[in-house]
């Protein structure tokens, strides 16, 4: 059983109301909704939040919301981990049926692809010694090569440093910027683990252009930009 979620709080301090906010006349969640939808692997979609604006939104475009998250789990501080066990837990006992993997969508990565989705989601499968599968994109700087950290006597080093110098971006190590577009995650690792970077974690890549998350209005107008060149 492969369970999809959407959580997503009602507050946003980088864009006001933003899971809320129109993307070419669609209201954001819409966007990801649509996606799980339009899935091959997915079994079942449920929306987690604690807002009755998104709530209602959600509804409206075909999605479940069978329960509202708790306060304790809605806060800015709250991590996600413990509101994926909430939400398969809940699931669970509502529907009687056992999740085998949760694939968590976020909102406001909504130049994700049905097949970037249904891509980490195989992977996963086809893996099953790996609990957790992240979409990634090859990031601008390598911190093998063009990333410095600065100590604290001032001097700055290159991040990460291996035996022999590298001069060459391509004789680097791959290296990846994460991207919440799909979090897959084996319901095992939710409990044998605090957090899903402890877990044994592969990466599916995806083209950086669809990996863009959207964290300030910069942001969201960019995608909207690139939205519009894809139509």
């Amino acid at each position: 059983m492969i369970l999809a979620t959407i959580c997503c709080r009602g507050g946003s301090k980088g864009v006001p109301n933003k899971n809320l906010r129109l993307m070419h006349g669609i209201p954001l969640i819409g966007h990801t909704i649509a996606q799980a939808q339009q899935s091959d692997l997915i079994q079942d979609l449920i929306i987690s939040t604690d807002s009755q604006q998104i709530a209602d939104t959600a509804r409206e475009f075909g999605a479940k919301v069978p329960f509202f998250r708790p306060d304790d789990l809605a806060s800015d501080a709250a991590s996600k981990w413990p509101v994926f066990i909430h939400a398969l837990e809940f699931y669970e006992k509502e529907y009687g049926v056992e999740v085998e993997y949760l694939v968590d969508l976020d909102v406001t990565v909504p130049l994700k692809t049905p097949q970037d989705i249904d891509g980490a989601i195989q992977l996963a499968l086809d893996n099953p010694s790996t609990e957790v599968v992240i979409t990634g994109y090859e990031p601008e700087r390598n911190p093998y090569f063009n990333m410095m950290e600065v100590r604290e006597d001032g001097l700055a080093e290159i991040v990460k440093k291996s035996e022999k110098p590298i001069v060459r971006r391509q004789d680097a190590p791959d290296v990846y910027s994460l991207s919440p577009a799909a979090f897959v995650i084996k319901k095992s690792a939710l409990y044998n683990y605090p957090h899903w970077s402890k877990a044994p974690c592969r990466i599916f890549p995806i083209p950086r252009e669809r990996a863009i998350d959207i964290d300030s209005l910069l942001d969201f107008e960019l995608v909207e930009f690139l939205m519009s060149k894809k139509q």
